[in-house]
Order: structure tokens, then C-alpha cells, then sequence
């Protein structure tokens, strides 16, 4: 379970037709650019600034930082851990966990 302090979350930079884009699938956040480079960049950022946001809200509430991703996301990063094709035109330069 991800908290403000520790935990891990699964992201994918991938193309599509021209647009680079990055998810990070617990925090449902997506990120996009014309370079792969940019939108992991960003979306580092945008988990970082989602995180920060979260520790000013006092209390427990971790359930924005484990959500339920988005099927197409979920979809395509479980075809990427069991290597099963890629749906056409999806390209995909990376993925794996980021650290919180």
C-alpha cells in the first residue's frame, strides 16, 4: 500500500500515433509530449507534486494514492509483464516502478 512516506507505483511511457505519453497507473495521473524524455520528466514531477499534496492533507486518507488504474492502462501494462503482444499502435519505451 502506498503511503506519503514509502511505497511504489507502476508507470509506462508508450507512444501513440505522434504523442508521447506516461502513466502512473495507482495515481491515475497521465502526462503527454511530443519526446519521451519530457513526459518522464513530468510525470516524475506530477508524482512528486501529488504526493506533496497529499502530506498537507493531515489525517490517513491514503486511498488517493492507491487507486484503481484505469482498465486500458491496467490492460496494457499486464500484457508488458507477461509479454503478450502490444495492441497496434501502441509503442512502448519503458516501464516499470517508481519509488515514492
Amino acid at each position: 500500500m502506498n503511503t506519503t512516506h514509502k511505497g511504489s507505483i507502476r508507470c509506462i511511457i508508450f507512444k501513440d500515433g505522434a504523442t508521447w505519453y506516461g502513466v502512473a497507473l495507482e495515481f491515475n495521473i497521465v502526462e503527454s509530449a511530443d519526446d519521451a524524455d519530457v513526459v518522464r520528466f513530468n510525470l516524475d514531477e506530477a508524482i512528486q507534486g501529488y504526493v506533496e499534496s497529499q502530506k498537507k492533507l493531515k489525517g490517513t486518507r491514503v486511498s488517493p494514492l492507491n487507486q484503481k488504474p484505469m482498465k486500458e492502462y491496467a490492460d496494457l501494462w499486464n500484457n508488458l509483464v507477461t509479454d503478450k503482444a502490444i495492441p497496434s499502435p501502441y509503442k512502448v519505451k519503458s516501464f516499470g516502478f517508481t519509488k515514492v
